[in-house]
Parts: structure tokens; C-alpha cells; sequence
């Protein structure tokens, strides 16, 4: 009789861990969603400011590659760094080069932003 209590309480850890693991990466799948998308409209916003969109590109950068390191998900993470990489290889030294990498920004930003969504489902 004391096997079916210890047996039921077991099952309920079972149950509460996993539920906080569904939690747990519905919030970090909802972090990322913002952090891809805030990252992308960031750098849109300043493509009239080669010197504004090279700090905003370091930084989404940073901050992708920081919770990409965070991220118990693999393909959670290899999206959030794959997209860090990418902005990671952007040379903005003028005007044009603005013009293209934001182009290059919203088109990978696309992609990355598809592979975490499929992470998540």
C-alpha cells in the first residue's frame, strides 16, 4: 500500500519536471523570437548611419551569441549563433555597404528567425 503513494508522488515529479522544461524553452523560444526580431529591426532602423548600424550589428551580434550559449535546444542555439555569424561577417564602411547589409540582415534575419520557430515547435 505504501508503493502506490511513493509510486503517484514519482509520477508527479515526473510530470511537474517535464512541465517545466516545456516551460521553461517556451520562454527561451520567446526570448529569441524577440531578440531575432528586435536585432533585425534595429539594424534596419539606422541604415542611413554606417557608424550607428556597426555598433547595432556588434551588439545584436553579442546578444545573440549570448543566448545562443544559454540555449539547452541545439537547433535553438545553432540558429541563434548561425544568425551572430552572419551579422558577425558584415562590413559597413559607407553608405552602400549600409544599404547591403541591411538587405543581408532581413534576408538571413528571415531564415534564422524560420529556424528558431521550427526549434520551438
Amino acid at each position: 500500500m505504501r508503493l502506490l503513494p511513493f509510486a503517484a508522488a514519482c509520477a508527479a515529479a515526473v510530470l511537474l519536471a517535464s512541465g517545466c522544461a516545456s516551460a521553461d524553452k517556451a520562454q527561451t523560444c520567446a526570448e529569441a523570437t524577440r531578440l531575432v526580431s528586435q536585432t533585425i529591426s534595429e539594424i534596419g532602423a539606422v541604415v542611413n548611419d554606417p557608424a550607428a548600424m556597426r555598433e547595432k550589428i556588434q551588439d545584436g551580434a553579442a546578444d545573440l551569441e549570448d543566448m545562443a550559449n544559454k540555449a539547452a535546444d541545439t537547433t535553438l542555439r545553432d540558429a541563434l549563433q548561425g544568425l551572430a555569424d552572419s551579422l558577425q561577417k558584415l562590413d559597413v564602411d559607407d553608405a552602400n555597404a549600409a544599404v547591403d547589409a541591411a538587405q543581408k540582415v532581413a534576408t538571413d534575419g528571415a531564415t534564422y528567425l524560420r529556424e528558431v520557430s521550427k526549434a520551438c515547435l
